[in-house]
């Protein structure tokens, strides 16, 4: 566990900003996923901001205690910001801000206008819901829980990056499993050895440069469970975390199987003569008809 202290020590050092890789060297022995959870409780709390420095990702130390945001703003406005202020980096929406403000939505309209034309705060669409915007403050970074995350862009879902991720993820496992048969010594080392972790497969995806965002330990996660429910890849418990291994897919059914015929109950009682034959058989020819 990385206490959120360590972090934000660590960024105060480093006044023009500090990367991810940086964190991860100041202190080796915690996990990629322990610094991840520390660093967005920061961002949550307003401790840490995010910026991108020639195509990389940068977090400063934002000291909380200076905000001057609605500093010389009537009550009104001081009110609405607090509310926003309070709802982190998930938003909130303006039935909420209104029913804890008490404000009429005139007013209320009128504030958030207010404080986004002095950008304190900023209104951000929700994936969950096309037409609903949260309100958060301006110099937030969303919750993935309100942009989609990596699979989003302008709320559409980027089947298209999903696919290619998949792909390559599979491609990564397939010839880590080709490396550890190739390497002999028996079915069972040559199965260890072709077992491999989300960060692993994090690496190979960094090191591809596919990716245009910042892809999280979870976003490889995700993507790796929908290539085992495509039966392209199993998962293994390990310790706090899985491990996957590439497999080889079910064959296909034989086309009997498919038939009426091959789910049939009481196949086994079915002949050419009697009650139950082929030639008086309603799902039989129903089957045909549609095939």
């Amino acid at each position: 566990m990385v206490e959120e202290s360590v972090i934000l020590e660590l960024v105060k050092n480093k006044p023009d900003g500090i990367s991810n890789d940086d964190i991860k060297e100041a202190i080796p022995d915690a996990k990629i996923e322990d610094i991840a959870v520390a660093i967005n409780k920061c961002l949550k709390t307003g401790s840490l901001e995010l910026f991108q420095n020639k195509g990389k990702l940068l977090y400063k130390f934002k000291d909380i205690s200076q905000k001057t945001a609605a500093k010389g703003s009537d009550n009104e406005e001081k009110v609405v910001f607090r509310i926003i202020e309070e709802a982190g980096n998930k938003g909130i929406w303006i039935r909420d801000i209104r029913f804890k403000s008490n404000l009429n939505m005139t007013q209320l309209n009128k504030v958030l206008k207010s404080l986004e034309t002095k950008k304190y705060i900023k209104a951000v669409k929700s994936v969950s819901a096309s037409k609903k915007k949260v309100y958060m403050l301006y110099d937030l970074e969303p919750d993935s829980t309100v942009t989609g995350g990596a699979w989003y862009q302008d709320q559409d879902f980027e089947s298209e990056f999903v696919d290619v991720l998949s792909q390559q993820c599979l491609r990564f496992l397939t010839e880590k499993a080709e490396e550890a048969r190739k390497q002999g010594g028996g079915p069972l080392l040559a199965r260890n050895k072709s077992y491999a972790t989300a960060i692993d497969v994090h690496k190979f995806i960094s090191d591809l440069g596919i990716s245009k965002v910042s892809l999280s330990i979870n976003d490889i996660e995700s993507i790796l469970y929908t290539v085992v429910l495509d039966n392209n890849a199993e998962r293994t418990v390990s310790g706090d975390g899985y491990l996957y291994r590439a497999i080889n897919r079910f064959l296909d059914p034989i086309g009997l199987v498919k038939t009426t015929c091959g789910v049939c109950p009481i196949a086994s009682r079915c002949a050419d003569t009697g009650l139950i034959n082929p030639k008086v058989c309603e799902y039989l020819t129903e089957w045909l008809e549609e095939s």
